[in-house]
C-alpha cells in the first residue's frame, strides 16, 4: 500500500464520508424533497475523488488545467453539493437552500453552482459530455483527466453505449467512467427493468479497461483511481458495487428512498445512525 494511503488517511476519509452522509440527510430533510438513495450509495466514490485524486482549486473553479468531474446521474447532486461545500467552493450554509427557487443549489446539478461545469439530470447524456471534455483536452493540449459518475439504471440508455464506442475508438485514456452499481433504479431493481449483465464483459468488448471494486471500500477506490491513471491507449470504467441508501439501515437496498426525502422522524433516526 502506498504510504499516502496510510491508516490515518483511510480513517480520515471514512469520517468525512460519515459527515457527508449527515449533510445529505439534513439538506434533503430541510428541502422536503430530493434523492437520498443514490447520493448515499456514491458517497465514498465522490469523497475519495475530490479529497485525494482530483486536481482542482476551489478558489479558481474555472482553472483551465483542472481535472473535470461530471455527475451524469444529476439527481444525486446532494452528495456533490456536500463535497463541494466541504472543499470550500461555497458556504456550507447554502446547503440548506437546496431546491429553493432562485438558489444556486437546484434539484439537479446546475452550472450556476461553483465547481460544476455542466448541468445534468437528463440521464444517458453524461458520458458523451465527458467524452467531449476528454477530446477537448487533447485538442487544446491540456493535461487534465475527466471523470464521469453514472448510475446503473442510466446505462440502459443507448447514448451511453455510443459514447463508450467512440471513447474507445479515439483512445481517450484520460477518461475514467465510474459506475454506481447499487442495483436499483426509480422503478425497481435494475435486473428486473432491463438486465445490464454481463457488465464487465460488455465494457471490455467496447474496448475499455475495466476495474471492479467494492464501492464503499476506501482502499479499493483509491487504488482503482490510481490504476485508471496508469492505463494508456484506452478509457477506463470503474464498476463499483454499492448499496442504495448506504449508512442508513431503513434506506438500504430499497427503492423507496430513490426520490423521497426523509420525514422528521426518519431524519432523526438516520442522523442517530450516522453519528
Amino acid at each position: 500500500m502506498n504510504e499516502k494511503y496510510s491508516p490515518e488517511l483511510i480513517k480520515n476519509l471514512e469520517e468525512r464520508c460519515k459527515k457527508i452522509r449527515r449533510m445529505i440527510i439534513e439538506m434533503l430533510a430541510r428541502a422536503g424533497s430530493g434523492h437520498p438513495g443514490g447520493s448515499l450509495s456514491s458517497t465514498e466514490l465522490v469523497v475519495c475523488l475530490f479529497f485525494v485524486h482530483l486536481r482542482h482549486n476551489p478558489k479558481n473553479p474555472s482553472w483551465p488545467e483542472r481535472d473535470r468531474f461530471h455527475l451524469s446521474k444529476g439527481h444525486s447532486c446532494p452528495v456533490l453539493y456536500a463535497v463541494l461545500a466541504e472543499c470550500g467552493y461555497f458556504d456550507p450554509k447554502e446547503l440548506f437552500n437546496l431546491r429553493r427557487l432562485g438558489a444556486v443549489l437546484q434539484g439537479h446539478a446546475d452550472r450556476r453552482t461553483p465547481g460544476i461545469d455542466v448541468s445534468s439530470g437528463s440521464l444517458g447524456q453524461g458520458l458523451s459530455v465527458a467524452l467531449g471534455m476528454s477530446l477537448a483536452s487533447k485538442i487544446d493540449k491540456l493535461d487534465y483527466r475527466v471523470y464521469c459518475l453514472m448510475g446503473d439504471g442510466e446505462i440502459q440508455e443507448g447514448n451511453i453505449w455510443e459514447a463508450a464506442m467512440a471513447a474507445s475508438h479515439y483512445k481517450c485514456d484520460n477518461l475514467c467512467a465510474i459506475l454506481d452499481y447499487n442495483g436499483f433504479q426509480i422503478d425497481g431493481k435494475v435486473k428486473d427493468i432491463m438486465n445490464i449483465e454481463p457488465l464487465k464483459e460488455k465494457w471490455q468488448a467496447f474496448g475499455w479497461h475495466t476495474i471492479e471494486i467494492d464501492g464503499h471500500n476506501i482502499k479499493e477506490i483509491l487504488l482503482a483511481y490510481d490504476e485508471a491513471k496508469r492505463v494508456k491507449g484506452k478509457p477506463t470504467i470503474i464498476i463499483a458495487k454499492t448499496i442504495k441508501g448506504k449508512g442508513v439501515s431503513f434506506m438500504e437496498n430499497t427503492v423507496d428512498f430513490h426520490g423521497r426525502a426523509p420525514n422528521p422522524e426518519e431524519t432523526k433516526k438516520a442522523l442517530e445512525e450516522l453519528r
